[in-house]
């Protein structure tokens, strides 16, 4: 069974669901891992109240024995504290679409006036049911010596210009998990508070660019048989589906479009020293601007994935907007907020961006068991390692 994932649930709800099928049985869930990721994704300087009364845990309902999977259906749940959907004081009907928002289209959409139903299913809140589901993913991918590193990049206009690689990312990691932006660059992160700082006052918000990088995926994961296997288009596509992300970058991103070729393709070498290498076979690259893809298909270069938050549609000033029961002009509504929240985009992105990986890994080597799937993997990497050999089809080029 293929791996997929759905989620469910609202922003004041009584819990947020994630149901996860295709995870092959035998798995052991790191908890402490995954409740990790979901704190990370409620921190970072700029958030809002919400994130004082929350705390995010996994609830495993289904799928789970004993801390490994069966190979059914996971089901986790993820409870609010702030749950107060049906209370009409708490969360009244909302009127007023805020720009930016899905409120306006959404409402037109379903055919009423109030924007709550629209809002509370819209809410970035359900990315931290899909930071759990990244998070199981990751425990699978660990099996095979992959792992996912995500960082802010930029706040606005304060941006770090750190390079992360198989070599440093450990201890970018921990910078990053030092910095209240999540920024591995401390002189970024003072600009990064102080541009949220001054948002705040102003009772505006800000965006920036977030950034994941995944070590250790082999060569020959995703297709380029057929353009919705390509693991650049499937990362493209999970990665612009977070709230408020508006752009997407593979590797070089749009900066492809200014330079020559020479100064865009990877030159590929061989060291033999390296053949047994996981990830490269031997095959080694003096640049990645690809990002790891190349023809729709992983190439043993870590993955790189870039991503444009904008900023919070919620501003404390509020904007032009209409009331659509009168349809005259008035402020758009205010529902409690953050000023900024780049920091929790950038831990949603490394998740999210760990679960295309992991289905495309899932499509290449299937099996019920984590050991069938341990099994279909070396024998795809001896394989590998081998090449060129004899074929009974002539020797493969």
């Amino acid at each position: 069974m293929p791996l997929d994932a759905h989620t469910a649930g609202e922003s004041h709800g009584p819990a947020l669901i994630a149901t996860i099928t295709g995870l092959p049985s035998g798995l052991a869930l790191d908890v402490e891992f995954i409740d990790g990721e979901l704190a990370r994704r409620q921190g970072g300087y700029g958030r809002g109240g919400r994130q004082n009364i929350e705390e995010d845990r996994v609830e495993f309902l289904t799928g789970v024995r004993q801390g490994r999977t069966t190979g059914g259906p996971l089901t986790i749940a993820i409870r609010n504290r702030d749950s107060r959907l049906d209370d009409p004081v708490k969360t009244p009907p909302v009127h007023r679409p805020r720009p930016g928002h899905a409120d306006l289209a959404g409402s037109i959409k379903f055919l009423t006036t109030d924007c709550r139903d629209v809002l509370e299913r819209a809410s970035a809140r359900e990315t931290a049911a899909r930071v759990a589901i990244g998070a199981v993913a990751r425990c699978l991918l660990r099996e095979f010596g992959i792992e996912s590193f995500g960082f802010v990049r930029s706040v606005q206009t304060a941006a770090t210009d750190v390079e992360a690689g198989e070599e440093n990312w450990l201890a970018l990691r921990d910078a990053r998990d030092a910095s209240e932006t999540y920024c591995p660059d401390p002189i970024a992160t003072v600009e990064q508070t102080r541009l949220i700082h001054a948002a705040k006052l102003a009772k505006d918000t800000v965006g920036g660019l977030v950034e994941a990088h995944l070590f250790g995926l082999p060569p020959g994961i995703g297709s380029c048989m057929d353009w919705r296997d390509k693991l650049d288009a499937r990362l493209a596509y999970a990665v612009m589906g977070v709230q408020a992300i508006k752009a997407v970058e593979i590797g070089l991103g749009k900066e492809v479009a200014s330079r020559p070729g020479s100064l865009v393709h990877d030159p590929i070498r061989f060291n033999a020293a390296l053949r047994d290498s996981r990830a490269s076979m031997g095959f080694t690259r003096d640049t990645n601007n690809a990002g790891g893809t190349e023809g729709g298909m992983s190439n043993g270069q870590p993955i790189v994935v870039r991503a444009a938050m904008k900023p919070i549609s919620t501003l404390g000033r509020g904007m032009p907007s209409v009331d659509l029961n009168t349809l005259e002009a008035q402020q758009s509504a205010y529902e409690r907020s953050d000023i900024c929240a780049v920091s929790a985009a950038s831990v949603v992105v490394e998740n999210v961006a760990a679960f295309e990986v992991a289905r495309c890994f899932r499509d290449k080597f299937a099996g019920d068991s984590l050991a069938e799937v341990k099994a279909q993997f070396e024998a795809y990497m001896l394989l590998a390692r081998q090449l060129p050999h004899p074929s009974p089809f002539g020797r493969i080029a």
